[in-house]
């Protein structure tokens, strides 16, 4: 994959064991109530708010929790006052992690994720350490994409060129999935674009991405990365994750 990214996550969390899944159900609830209050309980009107029901329906959270969460943003039911984070830290061989929490106490999370980097033998850094290396991006992932633009008898040079039209910064193909890349603006523009066509989209989420990957680890390396990425997302607080490593997770 072109760099560790929440798709990875994501991914993953739709086969967790069920014992697992109660972990998951909290960080997407989280990411419902920042949404909710953010831009108001209503779906069709909060862009934000729609992709987070569409993500928590996705992981099979169910109808009552996602109902719970969004009105815990919008004052109707009373919850922990949740807020949002940004940490950036140096991993093993100088790689660079920017880490998005979502919190009900800093303090606690602040040395959590400060814990987590020193036990991989990295470090929290300052202010714009690491974020000089990133972009904030719109991420849309299309799965199968090949058989659903065939459903909706669409030509793929045709569909590509539609989508640059569109405000589309680079697409790529990864395996049977098309990945599209776009500037934060452009986003909802594009995914309603998508829904217009009836081309149903796996994945749709701001993420930071990484101006230049570093590769070529040697095994000990990769086993240490590894271990900060698994670190990571057993993190309660931890929302998403980015970083500058390009591995495969699954070797």
């Amino acid at each position: 994959m072109s760099g560790h990214s929440k798709w990875a996550t994501t991914k993953r969390q739709k086969e967790v064991a069920d014992k697992k899944r109660s972990s998951i159900f909290t960080k997407l609830a989280k990411n419902l109530t920042i949404a909710a209050r953010e831009g108001g309980g209503d779906p069709s009107a909060n862009f934000k708010l729609r992709m987070a029901i569409e993500q928590a329906r996705s992981a099979n959270m169910p109808k009552g929790n996602i109902e719970r969460a969004v009105k815990k943003g919008t004052g109707e039911l009373k919850g922990e006052a949740i807020e949002e984070v940004v940490y950036e830290g140096i991993g093993p061989e100088n790689t660079f992690f920017v880490v998005e929490v979502l919190t009900d106490n800093k303090n606690r999370s602040a040395s959590e994720i400060r814990h987590i980097f020193s036990k991989a033998g990295g470090s929290l850094g300052g202010p714009n350490s690491v974020m000089w290396q990133f972009e904030r991006k719109g991420v849309i992932r299309i799965n199968n994409f090949k058989e659903k633009l065939s459903e909706q008898n669409l030509d793929y040079e045709d569909f590509e060129l539609e989508l640059i039209d569109l405000g589309a910064d680079d697409i790529e193909i990864d395996n049977q999935d098309l990945v599209i890349y776009t500037k934060m603006s452009d986003l909802q523009k594009l995914k309603e674009a998508l829904d217009k066509k009836g081309i149903e989209t796996d994945y749709v989420e701001l993420e930071y991405i990484s101006k230049e990957l570093k590769k070529d680890f040697d095994e000990k390396a990769k086993e240490k990365i590894k271990k900060l990425f698994e670190a990571l997302e057993s993190c309660d607080d931890v929302n998403n994750f980015y970083s500058n490593v390009d591995i495969d997770y699954e070797e």
